[in-house]
């Protein structure tokens, strides 16, 4: 079981921040996300940390396995954009900021389009993202998998991460 939980911060204006318990085993092929207090939902993924590997990312695949993807991982958190070149199926992707919340999902990407897909809403105070995972059109939204789930990861920065690694 998951339990999500407010901690306040210490210190003179400090605000309150979420923690996930308790903490998981994380290895970078898998993306575990908490999505309520539920069993983990957990991928299996690819990465993609390289600029040559994310501008390739998952161009010309035909089919990903259920609950399988690849996180793309940026060297700091800055504004993305996606688009569907060369991509044969249906995408979900899932915008990721630098604390392992999900701040955005674009569900279904259509495969071959061009057309821009900004990591984040208009109006999105913080548009920076660390991570985007890209996994099956429709998994998303079949798996429960929205806004504000809380990814475990190795890559995130365990200082900052809202569900820390073992």
């Amino acid at each position: 079981m998951i339990v999500l939980t407010l901690v306040a911060a210490g210190g003179a204006g400090a605000q309150d921040s979420r923690r996930v318990e308790p903490r998981v085993e994380c290895r970078d092929d898998r993306a575990i996300f908490a999505i309520g207090a539920e069993t983990p939902l957990v991928f299996s993924v690819e990465i993609a940390d390289t600029p040559a590997a994310r501008a390739r990312g998952l161009m010309f695949r035909q089919s990903l396995p259920e609950r399988g993807g690849m996180l793309f991982i940026y060297e700091r958190p800055q504004q993305v954009s996606f688009w569907m070149r060369n991509t044969l199926i249906p995408l979900d992707l899932i915008f990721i900021d630098e604390t392992g919340v999900v701040r955005h999902v674009h569900s279904r990407a259509r495969p071959l389009d061009e057309t821009p897909i900004p990591g984040a809403v208009v109006g999105d105070p913080d548009p920076a993202r660390l991570m985007v995972l890209e996994i099956a059109g429709g998994e998303a939204e079949r798996l429960g998998l929205g806004r504000n789930a809380v990814l475990a990861h190795p890559r995130l920065d365990q200082d900052k991460a809202v569900w820390p690694c073992l």
